[in-house]
C-alpha cells in the first residue's frame, strides 16, 4: 500500500531523423524531450481509485472492491508480453466500454486499467525496474495505437536518444542536449493514411522513391556520427552540419508526399530569422522542431515564437536528449510545475 505520495514523470519524444524511411527498414533516430508527462499518485481510503487526466478532460474513479471482483484472468499473470487485440476487446466488456470506442478519451481510460488491473495482480512489479516499466509502457501504447513500433515507450523511459532500425532499438551513448523550438500546426493528420500514401508512391515510382529512402538513411547515421562527436567536443560546425541535414531531411520528406502548407510556413518563418526547421513524425501537418544553436541571441528567439504563434501555431522552447523516467520531490521541482500539479 502507497503510504505517501509519489511523483513521477517522462518526457516525451520526437524524431529527429528517419521519418517513413524507417517503415522501409532505413534508420531512424527518436530523443527525448525536455517536455515531461507527471504521474501523481496519493492514497486515499474511500476504497476507490480515481484517475484524473486533466489535458484530455478526463476524470473518473472506480470501486476498488469492484474491480476487484472483475474476471481479469483473461489478462495473464503479469505477462507484460502477452496482450493482443482480443484481450483489449474483453478489456472494454469488462470495463463496460463501447466496442467501437476509439475516441482518446476512452482509450486513455482503457490502458489505466489494462496497467491497473494487470500491474496490481503481478508480484514482479518494482520501481527500479526500468526494463519493467518499458513493457507495462509498451502495453499501454497497444491498448491505443494497435501496433506501436516501441520507440515512443522506449525514448520515455530511457530518455537521452534511441537508434531504432526493423525492430532493434539501441541507445546512443550520452547525446548532447540540444535546445529546440517544438511547434504543432495544430492541423490534424492521419499516420496511417500517410504510411500508405508513401508506400504507394514507392510502388508507383520506385527508381525515385527509394533513393530518397536511402538517403533519409544516409541522413540519419550522419547524424547520429556528429551527435556522437558532439558528446565529446561540441563545435560551431557541428551545429551548422546538424542545420544542413534538417534542410535535406525537410526536402526528401516533401518529395515523399508527406508536407503540408502549414509546415512549409512553418519553415518559411524560422528561415527568415536564420533558424532551420523540420517535421517531426507522420507529417501532413502535426509538428515540427526548429534547431536552436547556442549563438542564437534571446531576442531573435523570441521574435521568431512570437512569428510562430501569429501564424496560429502552438510554440514550446525547450531541449531533447533529456532523462528518463525520474521519481521527484517536491523540492525538486520549479514553481510553474508544482503550481499545475497542486491544480489538478
Amino acid at each position: 500500500m502507497l503510504s505517501e505520495v509519489l511523483l513521477v514523470s517522462a518526457p516525451g519524444k520526437v524524431i529527429l531523423h528517419g521519418e517513413h524511411a524507417v517503415v522501409h527498414g532505413k534508420v531512424a533516430l527518436a530523443v527525448a524531450l525536455n517536455l515531461r508527462t507527471f504521474l501523481r499518485l496519493q492514497p486515499h481510503s474511500n476504497g476507490r481509485v480515481g484517475l484524473n487526466l486533466p489535458n484530455i478532460g478526463v476524470r473518473r474513479a472506480w470501486d476498488v472492491a469492484s474491480l476487484q471482483l472483475l474476471d481479469t484472468s483473461f489478462l495473464g499473470h503479469g505477462d507484460s508480453a502477452a496482450l493482443t487485440a482480443k484481450h483489449v476487446e474483453k478489456l472494454k466488456e469488462v470495463a463496460g466500454f463501447p466496442k467501437d470506442c476509439v475516441d482518446p478519451e476512452h482509450l486513455a481510460m482503457l490502458a489505466f486499467l489494462y496497467l491497473y488491473l494487470s500491474i496490481c495482480q503481478s508480484q514482479r512489479w518494482t520501481e527500479e525496474n526500468l526494463e519493467l516499466i518499458n513493457k507495462w509502457a509498451f502495453q499501454g501504447e497497444r491498448v491505443i495505437h494497435g501496433n506501436p513500433s516501441g520507440v515512443d515507450n522506449a525514448v520515455s523511459t530511457w530518455g537521452g536518444a534511441l537508434r531504432y532500425q526493423q525492430g532493434k532499438i539501441s541507445s546512443l551513448k550520452r547525446p548532447p542536449v540540444l535546445k529546440i523550438l517544438l511547434i504543432n500546426t495544430k492541423v490534424p493528420r492521419s499516420t496511417k493514411v500517410l504510411v500508405a500514401n508513401v508506400r504507394s508512391r514507392l510502388l508507383k515510382f520506385p527508381e525515385i522513391v527509394a533513393p530518397l529512402l536511402t538517403s533519409i538513411d544516409a541522413i540519419s547515421l550522419e547524424c547520429e556520427r556528429v551527435l556522437g562527436e558532439m558528446a565529446v567536443a561540441p563545435t560551431p560546425e557541428h551545429y551548422l552540419t546538424l542545420e544542413e541535414l534538417i534542410d535535406m531531411n525537410q526536402h526528401h520528406l516533401n518529395a515523399l508526399g508527406v508536407g503540408h502548407a502549414s509546415l512549409d510556413q512553418l519553415c518559411q518563418v524560422t528561415t527568415a530569422h536564420g533558424l532551420h526547421s523540420k517535421l517531426t513524425g507522420a507529417g501532413g501537418g502535426g509538428c515540427g522542431i526548429t534547431l536552436l544553436r547556442p549563438d542564437v541571441e534571446r531576442p531573435e528567439v523570441e521574435a521568431t515564437k512570437r512569428a510562430l504563434s501569429g501564424c496560429g501555431f502552438d510554440c514550446w522552447e525547450t531541449s531533447v536528449g533529456a532523462p528518463g523516467v525520474s521519481v521527484h520531490t517536491a523540492a525538486s521541482l520549479d514553481a510553474s510545475v508544482r503550481q499545475g500539479l497542486d491544480s489538478l
